[in-house]
């Protein structure tokens, strides 16, 4: 990034709102600042949608900023109402601090530096006395104000429990603790997390007279306007046990086209000029930089050269010669005629003398969630034996089907599963 990192941050479209643009503009320029963001251990693993501010927190760390990962084991056990119609769902504590030990390691990964601290809020919340937070916290909010906030609004129309309510406070104090403890000066998060980030703010200068600063990232949104980081089979893991490496690369390569300049800004260190020279040269390399340097970051360069290869040995390389300059270290990875099928996401099957009806393996495989889903697929056109359409929900996979005992089954062109008998 340039000197001006705050107008870089912009350029790549990670400002949705700020406080005092100015004046944090002028605390990034200074020096190192600490800063955060917050995770809520709501599953074992974070995926696609929840990438932005770890991007954001990266490029900040590159400058030489301090980032604070902060895993909730706190508020995981409260849930936040932010962005949701109903409840989340109410789990275990030993279920939470599973959920942030394994997120924890996953956030490491994308803050490669040292100067990166690991923090968890139960270490300050989970042995607070009530009657004192309420003392001295809770006076300090007003329930007026609390009402305004867009993430209570909306959960008023259908309910929103004390317990929920209460979010906003513990949060606000996480920030309060993490300016005392560690100087932090600035929160991150996402645009629906604007009214818990500013009573944070709020509380930060009541009880230490410490001016803080916050900033929120877009909701990111496809070029169809629904909210990215889906794919057929739901969420984009980050575990390679929930997406496959292969799967999460296919899922960067298959973006539309519309949408990939804005996300080689958010998701790739390549420069501007540089992504724009790679689309105007090919859309379709610009993909394949794209799920490149995705997968690079999550699952390391060795495995993402893994599915490029896969991939491209199955579907063709956009780029074979390496005509088209790039910084990225995609240029390294040389086709390989060995990388081939056997690096493409596998299911092992025992298949019964009589062979599996279609329906049951699309959803087996893990291609479809259900077998209302695959019939769905099916009559959609969608599913596919290699390249052979599926034309009927009711055929059945025998033993003749399979080709030195795999083949290839896809729900559209690019989902895929390679078959193999056991």
């Amino acid at each position: 990034m340039s000197a001006n990192l705050w107008e870089d941050l912009k350029a790549r479209g990670f400002v949705y709102q700020s406080t005092d643009e100015k004046a944090l503009a002028k605390a990034l320029s200074e020096g190192p600042i600490t800063y955060y963001v917050g995770f809520d251990p709501t599953g074992d693993s974070l995926h696609v949608g929840h990438l932005l501010p770890v991007m954001a927190m990266r490029w900040l760390q590159k400058a030489g900023h301090r980032p604070i990962a902060l895993v909730g084991g706190a508020t995981g056990l409260v849930g936040d109402p932010s962005g949701k119609q109903e409840a989340r769902p109410i789990l275990t504590r030993e279920k939470v601090a599973q959920n942030c030990a394994a997120i924890g390691e996953q956030l490491k990964r994308f803050l490669p530096y040292d100067n990166v601290i690991m923090a968890n809020n139960l270490d300050w919340l989970g042995e607070m006395k009530y009657l004192d937070f309420l003392r001295d916290i809770g006076s300090k909010f007003s329930v007026n104000k609390m009402l305004t906030a867009e993430s209570v609004k909306l959960r008023m129309e259908t309910g929103i429990t004390f317990m929920e309510f209460s979010y906003m406070l513990l949060q606000s104090y996480d920030y309060y603790i993490l300016n005392r403890d560690y100087s932090c000066t600035l929160e991150l998060g996402g645009q629906d997390q604007w009214g818990n980030i500013a009573a944070g703010i709020d509380l930060v200068r009541r009880l230490s007279q410490q001016e803080v600063h916050g900033l929120t990232m877009p909701l990111l949104l496809n070029s169809q306007g629904k909210k990215f980081g889906k794919s057929v089979g739901g969420a984009v893991w980050l575990d390679k046990n929930k997406t496959s490496v292969f799967d999460y690369y296919q899922f960067w390569r298959n973006v539309d086209d519309a949408d990939v300049r804005k996300l080689m800004g958010y998701f790739t260190a390549l420069p501007l000029d540089e992504i724009q020279s790679l689309c105007s040269a090919s859309i379709n390399r610009a993909k394949e930089v794209l799920a490149f340097e995705a997968t690079s970051l999550a699952h390391g360069f060795d495995e993402a050269a893994r599915a490029y290869l896969a991939a491209c040995t199955k579907f063709g390389f956009a780029d074979k010669d390496g005509s088209i300059p790039t910084s990225s270290r995609i240029r390294e990875v040389k086709p390989d005629a060995s990388a081939g099928l056997d690096d493409l996401p596998t299911y092992h099957l025992a298949l019964p003398a009589e062979g599996i009806w279609i329906v049951k393996l699309l959803a087996d495989s893990g291609l479809c969630k259900s077998n209302g889903d695959a019939r769905r697929l099916i009559q959609g056109g969608g599913a596919y034996l290699g390249d052979r359409r599926i034309e009927s929900a009711d055929c059945t996979v025998t033993a003749a089907d399979f080709q030195d005992g795999a083949l290839i089954l896809k729900a559209g062109k690019k989902n895929l599963k390679r078959i193999v008998l056991v």
